[in-house]
């Protein structure tokens, strides 16, 4: 007949608790990896057909390709040789102006939540 005591107890749970903290630990670990790889995989690389040339698409054409990139999405469905991106751009001057061109054409009227609240009174 095996008499356990309760140090043998105590150690036996505690032990086991430290345990599934290190093993919570490890997956806790092993998902931020998991993350930050999948994070990473997506990221975009350097485009290679950037260039300073006069003919390449700077900010004034980054906004209005950001402006009508709604009907271009559309286009682009039904047409293959359609993009919605200027590849051929300068860079941060050109993505600077087509994020700006989409927030134009996704926000609305400045007005419109003005004239709405004036409505209700």
């Amino acid at each position: 007949m095996t008499v356990m005591t309760t140090t043998t107890a105590t150690t036996t749970a505690t032990g086991r608790r430290e345990g599934r903290a290190r093993g919570r630990t490890a997956l806790l670990l092993g998902a931020m990896l998991l993350a930050a790889l999948l994070l990473a995989s997506c990221a975009a690389g350097p485009n290679p057909a950037v260039s300073s040339a006069p003919e390449a698409a700077g900010f004034w054409m980054g906004l209005w390709h950001g402006m009508i990139s709604p009907i271009t999405f559309v286009v682009s469905l039904f047409n293959p040789e359609v993009g919605i991106y200027e590849v051929r751009n300068n860079g941060n001057w050109y993505n600077g102006g087509f994020v700006l061109g989409v927030a134009m054409a996704f926000s609305g009227g400045a007005s419109g939540g003005h004239s709405a609240s004036r409505r209700k009174r």
